[in-house]
């Protein structure tokens, strides 16, 4: 399961976010496919699955354009206030996995 902000589910699902930066222990494999949910534990906050299309590491910075759009966003600076909100506690510019991947299923939750 890949867990989501509320505020990601709908370029998720329109196809405008289809990558996203995680700190931690890799845990994805390219091909799988994995839920993707606004809250552990249930089902009803699943919202769809998408596969895996790769995985690599890199640090968070610097974002270009490209990476930024490819995660919902406009630009790398609004990009960035979000992963700050969202990780108020990570390092600057940590090793991150970025994880590129395709809607693959809608769910109903």
């Amino acid at each position: 399961m890949i867990l989501f902000k509320p505020e990601h589910v709908e370029p998720i699902l329109n196809g405008t976010k289809y990558q996203t930066r995680r700190l931690g222990a890799k845990r994805w494999n390219v091909g799988a496919i994995h839920q993707c949910a606004t809250r552990l534990f249930d089902p009803a906050a699943v919202f769809a699955r998408v596969k895996i299309l790769n995985v690599m590491q890199d640090h968070l910075l610097p974002i270009s354009a490209l990476d930024a759009k490819a995660e919902g966003y406009d630009s790398p600076e609004d990009y960035i206030k979000a992963w700050d909100a969202i990780n108020p506690k990570a390092p600057v510019n940590p090793l991150v996995w970025i994880v590129s991947f395709a809607l693959h299923e809608v769910s109903g939750g």
